[in-house]
């Protein structure tokens, strides 16, 4: 069954095209992955499919009450509830109908009841039966474990979460609802690896169409049916899972280029036989039908050329020997979350923290930074010591790149930030494109570029990797291997730092090892 179908689709951010006459249909049950570079417009193509967008031209058909599944960017928590009561509100429907019937059980009670109350009740409790209502506490708990949130605790309050555990909770939410027809745009962004297996797992068993938006190609490759691509403002269509796409990919731009040679040398052909023979009688009948064939050509468009990000760090005036000190500081909101912490970091050190989401990481390196007051302990930050943070995205403003790099950096020109810009991977499309409809990575792209031109010497960054696609990730980790300055960096992928890096902090270790004195 057909649940939502896009007909020559054309959208566009003012002068900038997005997409160009693009058709797509997804029927029931189908596993999509949505691939294409950052920018490229996935997270807009998801927009159009919701509504939340309308299309420059063309149209969208959806099935009538068709139930779509998509997690919500700026939720109002309801900041009493817990996160299983949050969870719970997954089965609204069913839970309102587990009401009346408690309703009619004190009218049933009634000397005088009627064969109606009777009825209805009856006919509530068909529909919650044949909803599986009597399993939603179990349904829960099973979620809970698979996401990471029982660690947490289900008692705990909405308000006490980071910004990473809401984002997983509503996924969770989200995944108890199982719609029709579910969007998912990075979904493992804020996941730990045991927790991408399990949704890897529900996924490739979900039982109703998705689809997905993510860089993580390896998980792509095992929940996918088919990948769509969106590259140069057009669709396509791939069966199979994402490494079968790359090669039926690779072979296809092979086959693009071969067609596209063979025709500009046709077209040569025919100019160099129009210009000799036009103005010659004998040849001119000749030279004319040529010169209609080639007006009547549909010319190929060129192969793409890949344009990849540079990044380069520069580290300013060299610090004292000792970066950061740490004596038995606790870190935390109100209350401690770790034990402890006795640390150093001196000058050169490359150091990855790691542990699973919602442990801490960002809350310390906060601490470090001076940004959050320490519950207990002291801080010490060297002499000459100017770091440099790139904390996890979150949308500046309505100003476009450019104006945002003027307004903070109003000594340089605007030719000279246009070309760092288009260095970091963020070009002329999207410069003038305000940063808060930018997708993830694009707008991790420019603040990285802010990064490269402020003067300092510590780099802290907090998962930079989180929505940059993979020219980029290697672009971002071959520019800090080559930095030569201090580093302090989380990251949830060990391929990208396990070459460069000198040390590794596992905060769980912290945390199982109750008073540690120094970090490993």
């Amino acid at each position: 069954m057909l649940l939502i179908e896009a007909k020559d689709l054309s959208f566009s951010y003012g002068d900038k095209l997005i997409y160009k006459q693009i058709n797509f249909r997804l029927m029931e049950g189908e596993h999509i992955a949505l691939v294409g570079k950052n920018g490229a417009g996935k997270s807009t193509f998801l927009k159009l499919l919701t509504g939340k967008l309308l299309p420059d031209s063309g149209t969208i058909e959806r099935r009538k009450d068709l139930h779509v599944g998509v997690i919500e960017q700026h939720l109002h928590f309801d900041k009493n509830k817990t996160i299983f009561t949050f969870l719970q509100s997954a089965f609204q429907e069913l839970l309102d109908a587990e009401k009346k019937m408690n309703e009619l059980t004190k009218k049933m009670q009634s000397p005088d009841i009627c064969d109606g109350v009777i009825e209805e009740y009856g006919r509530l409790q068909d529909w919650l039966t044949a909803h599986d209502f009597y399993s939603i506490d179990a349904r829960i708990h099973e979620m809970a474990d698979g996401l990471g949130l029982t660690a947490i605790g289900l008692d705990t309050n909405i308000d006490r979460m980071s910004g990473g555990q809401l984002t997983k909770l509503c996924l969770a939410r989200l995944l108890l609802e199982a719609p029709e027809m579910l969007l998912l745009d990075e979904p493992t962004n804020y996941l730990d690896v045991p927790h991408i297996r399990w949704l890897t797992d529900y996924l490739r068993n979900y039982p109703h169409a998705f689809i997905v938006v993510s860089h993580d190609a390896a998980f792509l490759d095992l929940i996918s049916d088919f990948v769509y691509h969106l590259e140069n403002h057009e669709l396509a269509r791939y069966v199979g899972g994402y490494q079968s796409f790359l090669k039926q990919h690779e072979a296809r731009i092979e086959q693009h280029e071969i067609a596209f040679r063979r025709q500009q040398r046709e077209i040569r052909k025919l100019e160099t036989y129009i210009q000799k023979n036009k103005v010659r009688a004998a040849t001119a009948k000749q030279a004319k039908s040529r010169e209609k064939k080639l007006s009547k050509m549909e010319r190929m468009t060129p192969p793409a050329s890949v344009r990849k990000p540079r990044f380069h760090f520069k580290s300013d005036v060299s610090p004292v020997r000792l970066i950061f000190s740490a004596e038995k500081v606790g870190i935390g909101y109100g209350r401690p979350i770790l034990p402890p912490i006795s640390l150093k970091i001196t000058r050169g050190e490359k150091v990855a923290v790691i542990g699973r989401n919602g442990i801490g990481k960002t809350t310390f390196l906060k601490t470090l930074l001076g940004e959050m007051a320490p519950l207990s302990g002291k801080i010490t930050i060297g002499d000459r010591v100017a770091p440099g943070y790139l904390a996890q995205l979150s949308s500046p403003a309505a100003l476009d790149p450019l104006q945002w790099l003027m307004e903070q950096f109003p000594q340089l020109s605007e030719k000279v930030l246009r070309q760092h810009l288009a260095q970091c991977g963020v070009f002329a499309e999207h410069m003038r494109q305000p940063m808060n409809t930018l997708s993830g990575g694009e707008e991790t792209k420019v603040r990285i570029a802010r990064l490269m031109l402020q003067k300092n010497n510590v780099l802290i960054l907090d998962e930079p990797t989180n929505h940059l696609d993979a020219d980029a990730k290697e672009a971002l980790s071959d520019a800090l291997e080559k930095y030569d300055g201090t580093l302090v960096v989380v990251s949830h992928e060990r391929s990208f730092y396990k070459s460069w890096v000198t040390r590794t902090w596992d905060i769980e270790d912290w945390s199982a090892h109750a008073g540690a004195a120094a970090a490993r």
